[in-house]
């Protein structure tokens, strides 16, 4: 199915941004999933093409674009014609709106322009060893001293963890309450602020993960980002974007996926022929490219809802539970009829069978969203 067609300027700022990710970050590609980490001055190259943090004001340097369509396209030729590793979503749409939402204004004409820039990197920590999903199992502490506050803890699978320049840092302030959790804006050289070695991952190489740890670590409280002990609500205020930008990325990496295995059968000879002319392959591709064009629009109405203020936590929930499972489908039925190329790393589809894997479980679990539907449906 046709998608709606961009309007002129829409169009050109794609077109900008294809040039971008062809010149700018694929070439990079490769030595940074060899390194396990991205050059710092690509976040300062985005800075300069006015791609990161694209709806936050002008007083403080950005476009203040707020049409997600925008983000949408950056995801998407990410996906295309860039390196899946390089994900300035992450520092733009999933950590630096906490600042905007929840920042004090003194906080944001801190941080704001350099985050535009790409100067300073964005992560954010919620994820401990013993607590994934689950905050209520959070063992990170900060207590109350002063005009500071005392943090301790160990934060694990932090994207960004080692680039990053600012992490906002969810610690239990309350023990008594389950969700008793306060976000803190740490950075770059606080005392007892240390990270670990870059973690080694099935997929995603060249995006930065590792452990982060905190020892007795004073925050200033002028550095506490939002309302103390209200940090869990301040979250979930953000899981519906970021799962929409989980299903535009599922849906673009799924149709990277098909084109390059439709590429690879069509000139696969078996038995004599091309391996596209055999019923199996065409049957399983061709059901395939229907789910994707259903996926596509479903992502594509929930990005107009977005834009209106009206995205649904269920809906969007629902959009990344299908796209990341037919991402998965897509990459799976991708390695199996490449046959025996499709285990070899030097193929496209190997490399993004490995990404792939990591997109059920990101932005919550496929089991997590089938929980908040199932709420919704059966509650």
């Amino acid at each position: 199915m046709q998608r709606r067609p961009l309007d002129t300027e829409m169009a050109m700022f794609q077109d900008a941004a294809r040039k971008f990710f062809q010149t700018e970050i694929r070439p990079h590609g490769e030595r940074w999933r060899e390194a396990g980490i991205v050059d710092r001055e690509a976040y300062g190259k985005a800075g300069d093409a006015g791609y990161l943090c694209m709806w936050a004001d002008e007083a403080y340097g950005g476009l203040g674009i707020k049409d997600f369509r925008y983000e949408q396209i950056l995801i998407e030729e990410n996906a295309f014609h860039g390196d899946p590793g390089y994900f300035i979503t992450l520092h733009s749409r999933l950590v630096a709106p906490y600042i905007d939402h929840f920042g004090t204004e003194a906080q944001k004409a801190r941080l704001l322009p350099d985050l535009i820039s790409g100067a300073k990197i964005l992560a954010i920590a919620m994820t401990e060893p013993d607590a994934g999903s689950d905050l209520a199992g959070m063992k990170s502490r900060a207590v109350e001293s002063g005009d500071h506050w005392v943090l301790n803890g160990t934060k694990t699978y932090i994207s960004n963890g080692i680039l990053a320049d600012v992490v906002i840092v969810a610690a239990r302030t309350d023990p008594d309450k389950p969700h008793g959790v306060t976000l803190f804006l740490l950075e770059r050289g606080m005392p007892g602020f240390e990270r670990g070695r870059v973690l080694k991952k099935m997929g995603m190489k060249s995006q930065d993960t590792a452990e982060l740890f905190f020892r007795d670590v004073r925050v200033p409280k002028a550095n506490v980002l939002g309302q103390v002990n209200r940090g869990f609500q301040h979250l979930m205020q953000g899981l519906a974007e970021e799962r929409l930008i989980a299903a535009c990325g599922n849906v673009a990496a799924a149709r990277v996926a098909l084109d390059v295995t439709r590429e690879f059968v069509r000139n696969r000879k078996v038995f004599g022929k091309p391996l596209s002319t055999l019923q199996n392959t065409r049957f399983k591709l061709a059901a395939l490219d229907a789910e994707l064009d259903i996926a596509q629009v479903y992502v594509d109405r929930c990005v107009e809802q977005h834009n209106l203020g009206l995205l649904d936590p269920v809906d969007a929930a629902r959009a990344k539970l299908f796209s990341s499972e037919l991402n998965g489908r897509m990459v799976d039925e991708g390695v199996q009829l490449h046959g025996g190329a499709g285990y070899m790393d030097e193929y496209p589809i190997c490399r993004l069978y490995q990404d792939e894997r990591i997109h059920r479980i990101l932005a919550g679990t496929s089991e997590i969203m089938k929980e908040i539907i199932a709420r919704n449906i059966l509650d």
